[in-house]
């Protein structure tokens, strides 16, 4: 039976604590490590599609919250039990190892006590030595499963005029850029209306690059659950040509942090680069709303060096992705992956090894 959240109070004392949702979403947004993959928000929508979640909280002496977790539970099959999940978990400062590994002894408690037979997490934390002796110390190990891109770009917006993000891109995803203005493609915002539309371009994007898709119902439910009302923090942005549609794209701006999450293209039009106009628009929608970063979410996860001596002879996996993204500059960075902790031995090595002959059967993780 999944609780509503576990408190426990940071140095090993305890003590209940009742976090609305949006006092939860609060803290996550003004925090350094803030990221929208771990709000109420998002633990709603995956409700609403094959998941359970709860929240750990962490809190000091006086019930101040220092730290917790979004977490997402998982049926497996088999009545193997659940699969706990934290995605860009926990929220907490990093730099004090100590709070850290107490956020993650909370959240595994949590995960216990909801029948998980282990827990997955992919914190926000870049792939630095010290970082990984934090999560060894706090009893995980690094595995082969990254649900969230382990390598991504980051635009810096925080400059002084839009000109000098531009002046950090490739000259010819520049030109593209006025390219598409000068041939009178424009991008406008989006609603749950033209949800239909973007699930046809993604449609079409998916059997062209042959990638798997949410459902329509699943991104109508993002697009309640983030984009109308008081929480709107994300946007449906559409490229179009004499009022014709050729790409749409779902964007986040949370905690400082610009995302671009979900994007479509037509067959049609391609040649009026409506895409490279899309992601610049982006990048000004976030930056209007107090971004100072643009997250291009997910590239090969290869060093640059390798990037750069192989992204224009290789079409597989991403590098079609990367051969576009490298044009709008920024930094590459890696995240620190996937780390576990296991509760249930055996039943945790049944559902591994099941989980590896999909993912070898290219049926994913």
């Amino acid at each position: 039976m999944l609780t509503p959240e576990e408190p426990t109070r940071a140095r090993k004392e305890k003590k209940p604590l009742v976090l609305p949702p949006a006092k939860w979403d609060a803290f996550v947004e003004q925090h350094p490590y803030g990221h929208f993959l771990q709000t109420s928000l998002w633990g709603d929508l995956k409700s609403a599609h094959s998941w359970q979640s709860a929240r750990a909280t962490l809190v000091h002496p006086g019930t101040e919250l220092v730290g917790g977790a979004t977490v997402l539970f998982r049926q497996l099959p088999y009545r193997l039990g659940k699969i706990a999940y934290v995605p860009r978990g926990p929220i907490v400062n990093w730099d004090d190892r100590e709070l850290a590994v107490a956020a993650v002894q909370s959240t595994s408690i949590l995960a216990r006590s909801n029948g998980a037979i282990g827990m997955v997490l992919e914190p926000g934390l870049l792939d630095t030595p010290s970082d990984q002796r934090t999560l060894i110390e706090a009893k995980l190990f690094p595995i082969d499963l990254s649900v969230q891109p382990r390598r991504t770009i980051w635009i810096n917006l925080d400059v002084e005029e839009e000109v000098d993000i531009l002046a950090t891109m490739k000259q010819k995803t520049r030109y593209n850029i006025g390219l598409a203005k000068r041939k009178g493609v424009t991008v406008r915002e989006g609603g749950v209306d033209d949800l239909p539309m973007f699930y046809n371009l993604m449609q079409t994007t998916s059997e062209r690059n042959e990638f798997a898709i949410h459902s329509l119902e699943y991104y109508q439910t993002f697009m309640k659950t983030f984009a109308e009302g008081s929480n709107r923090v994300a946007s449906l942005l559409i490229a179009e040509y004499e009022s014709r549609p050729l790409a749409a794209m779902i964007a986040v701006a949370y905690s400082r942090r610009g995302t671009y999450l979900y994007g479509a293209s037509g067959n049609e039009g391609r040649d009026l680069m409506p895409t490279y106009l899309l992601q610049w628009e982006a990048m000004r929608w976030a930056r209007a709303r107090g971004c100072v970063t643009y997250d291009l979410w997910g590239i090969p996860d290869e060093d640059e060096a390798t990037l750069e001596a192989n992204f224009k002879d290789r079409n597989d996996g991403l590098w079609g992705v990367y051969r576009f993204k490298r044009g709008f500059g920024g930094q590459i960075v890696r995240h620190i992956g996937a780390w576990a902790q296991i509760f249930n031995p055996l039943r945790w090595w049944v559902w591994n090894q099941a989980r590896r002959i999909r993912k070898s059967s290219g049926l994913g993780a």
